[in-house]
């Protein structure tokens, strides 16, 4: 694959394509952090998917507050070291600029600006959030040159950045901002250096599945998940898939049985049916190849047969 230039990249990237785009710490598989699609084939394309949370790239601080919402802790350790190879876990200001399948179904956005220049003309070509997890698959280490990116996922990208090999070569440095600040995940930026802004850092276990690459807490509705059903009960809402009849309750997540679609669709119509007045929501099978796995493991995390 050539190289493109940020401008083509940004214009792949609005038409719902994926970017593999450079970082200081990675080289990631970009997409538009505000589109459920574009979000479900980064998935896809990492292969055996989990819907962990993602981080979503700005080019600036006046950008990322408009997605997230800033306390002084945020703003000092902003001002400190963006750009750069640290990440926030905040409460989310804009659940629209980073759709829920990329916030894992989660109340909180973890943002960051990248101090990659390439990442920063991409990003402020787009315009917007940039969702760029590392452009591996799936057990696989992460890509720190640009043909490394390119060979692991390459063939999911409509359009490449080669930003040379990575400075840092190590995910993120991330902290959850929500009551103590706490360290989710160490990276480039040390645990001392933080605390030499906003003072200790609490233990990570209470936020830690809110963080990108830990094991992620999803939304969790209030009413009682029924798998596997081929339809639904008395007073039960019904999450469809594939054809199905309509209905007062029904929410179908892709009436065509396209498992990019249901992965899409997944939190904002398992919100939906939480919210009908439902007794319950039934939900009907869904294959278990490629998204359809990580599509079941979040379903039964809701039905509550998972930790």
């Amino acid at each position: 694959m050539d190289a493109a230039d940020p401008i083509t990249a940004a214009r792949a990237l609005k038409r719902g394509g994926l970017v593999i785009m450079p970082t200081e710490t990675v080289y990631g598989l970009a997409a538009d952090a505000a589109n459920a699609r574009a979000v479900a084939a980064v998935y896809e394309a990492k292969g055996r998917p989990s819907f962990n949370p993602l981080i979503a790239h700005v080019p600036d601080l006046a950008t990322a507050r408009r997605i997230a919402r800033f306390d002084d802790r945020a703003e000092r350790l902003a001002e400190r070291f963006w750009p750069g190879p640290l990440t926030l876990v905040l409460p989310v200001a804009d659940p629209e600029a980073v759709c829920d399948l990329a916030r894992a179904g989660l109340d909180t956005v973890a943002v960051r600006a990248p101090a990659h220049p390439l990442a920063r003309a991409l990003l402020e070509a787009f315009g917007g959030p940039v969702v760029a997890p590392s452009a591996n698959r799936s057990g696989r280490p992460s890509p720190t040159t640009f043909a490394d990116a390119v060979e692991e996922t390459g063939a999911a990208a409509v359009a490449a950045l080669d930003g040379g090999p990575c400075a840092v070569g190590l995910e993120s440095t991330v902290v959850a901002l929500l009551d103590e600040a706490r360290l989710l995940r160490p990276g480039a930026i040390t645990r001392a250096e933080i605390e030499a802004v906003i003072g200790p850092l609490a233990e990570a276990e209470a936020d830690a599945r809110r963080s990108p690459g830990r094991l992620a807490r999803h939304y969790a509705p209030d009413l009682p998940v029924r798998l596997e059903a081929e339809a639904p009960g008395p007073g039960e809402a019904f999450l469809a898939f594939g054809p199905a009849p309509a209905g007062e309750r029904v929410f179908n997540l892709s009436p065509k049985g396209d498992l990019a679609e249901a992965a899409a669709n997944l939190f904002a119509l398992l919100r939906a049916a939480d919210r009908s007045g439902a007794s319950g929501i039934a939900v009907a099978p869904i294959p278990g190849e490629g998204l359809g796995e990580a599509i079941n493991d979040r379903l039964k995390r809701a039905a509550g047969f998972v930790g």
